[in-house]
């Protein structure tokens, strides 16, 4: 046998003693190996389970929260207010024109020529101070022919009542006839008649003379002044004549003030009324309510009403546009609501109430508008929970939020 042989079959021998050897050691082993394997293909399971299965519920959980996000998303959040109570300007204020207490123009009564004036305009005068003179020649010379007339008339009616005297005393011893008599005592009356008219005459020629001096007939300022010296005074021969002065008395002050009906109450006589005007920033003028016209105007649907108003320091003039500021009677109990809470619908004018949770449109009547707010006299209460700013598409019984930072809040 060739050493090549004896090689392999040493190794053929060498195998064989050693394959018992190698699976005797794969069967040992085996068990092991392969609890390993099942544990962790079974921890992989599960943590592959476990991921499936939070991904899942993370899902559902998101769903959940975004389904209810949306459904609270789809509620409206809304702003409230809550009505306050009473108007928080309880007076009305009424523009005017003050007026003069007395207001007159001064015309002359004589005829002549303007002699001399003593006054101009805002001159404040006295009653009784005179304003200006007139000559009056023709006048003068009437009464001057008045008088004479008189005093013929007067030796006639002594002359008249000397005759009567005497043929009544002689007809009582038959000296003259009853007819003579009853002559004279006629002519005595028709003498002392001539007398009267005469004195009357001269009584008028004298008035009119009074009438050269023009007098202030009471105290005022002269407003206007439409005579010089040297102009003809015509007195009531022309249409329409020409005052000489123009006075006003402006111790005291007349405001006329047309008041809306629905405010008719606030007009009650004796009333204190207060005055504002742009000249006097910041002060006021007391005033009172003297009468009214006691009946409403049908084509301005007003009240005409007079303050009268004391100007002793003449520091409101006559003409001056005011502000009248008249108190309010508090008759009605009302609340006040901004406006921006107001709906203006097809059935009328209403406002959004909160209530339980949802949306409650609910009909108002408006009193007074004071730009920003509006006064409700029915359909509110101080409790009610009024929408700011509510959408045109608000219906009745929408579910609505109300924003916790607003609620609560007075109407302004």
């Amino acid at each position: 046998m060739s050493s090549d042989e004896r090689t392999n079959r040493a190794i053929e021998e060498d195998s064989e003693s050693r394959l018992p050897l190698k699976v005797v050691v794969h069967d040992e082993e085996r068990g092991p190996s392969r609890k390993l394997a099942l544990f962790v293909l079974g921890a992989v399971v599960m943590s592959l389970a476990a991921v499936i299965f939070l991904g899942i519920r993370s899902r559902v959980d998101a769903e959940t929260r975004l389904a209810a996000t949306t459904d609270r998303a789809a509620i409206p959040t809304v702003d409230v207010v809550h009505p306050k109570q009473g108007a928080p300007i309880q007076e009305i204020v009424l523009p005017g024109t003050t007026e003069a207490f007395t207001d007159t123009p001064i015309y002359a009564r004589t005829n002549g020529y303007l002699k001399s004036w003593y006054f101009d305009i805002g001159a404040h005068v006295r009653k009784g101070q005179l304003l200006a003179e007139i000559e009056t020649p023709e006048v003068d010379q009437q009464l001057r022919q008045a008088r004479a007339d008189f005093e013929t008339a007067e030796a006639n009616l002594q002359l008249a009542q000397t005759t009567a005297n005497r043929w009544q005393f002689l007809v009582k011893s038959g000296s003259v006839s009853k007819q003579e008599t009853d002559q004279a005592v006629s002519n005595l009356a028709a003498m002392k008649a001539a007398a009267d008219a005469s004195a009357a005459n001269v009584g008028r020629l004298e008035q009119l003379q009074s009438f050269e001096k023009v007098y202030a007939p009471f105290d005022g300022v002269i407003t206007a002044r439409n005579t010089d010296v040297g102009d003809l005074i015509d007195a009531g021969a022309s249409a329409e004549p020409q005052p000489l002065f123009h006075i006003a008395a402006i111790g005291e002050l007349r405001v006329y003030v047309p008041v809306p009906e629905v405010d008719a109450p606030a007009a009650r006589p004796g009333a204190t009324a207060l005055l504002t005007l742009d000249e006097y920033p910041g002060q006021t003028f007391r005033g009172r309510l003297v009468r009214t016209s006691d009946s409403i105007n049908p084509s301005s649907r007003t009240l005409l009403v007079e303050v009268d108003v004391d100007n002793p320091a003449a520091k409101l003039l006559p003409g001056a546009y005011v502000f009248v500021h008249l108190k309010l009677p508090m008759e009605v109990r009302s609340v006040t609501v901004p406006s921006n809470t107001l709906l203006f619908r097809r059935e009328g004018l209403q406002v959004g109430l909160v209530r339980n949770g949802k949306a409650e449109l609910v009909p108002v009547k408006i009193g007074r508008d004071y730009g920003g707010s509006v006064e409700i006299v029915s359909g509110l209460a101080p409790s009610d929970s009024v929408i700011l700013d509510p959408a045109d598409s608000l219906v009745s019984g929408t579910p609505v939020e109300v924003n916790r930072q607003s609620a609560g809040g007075a109407g302004q």
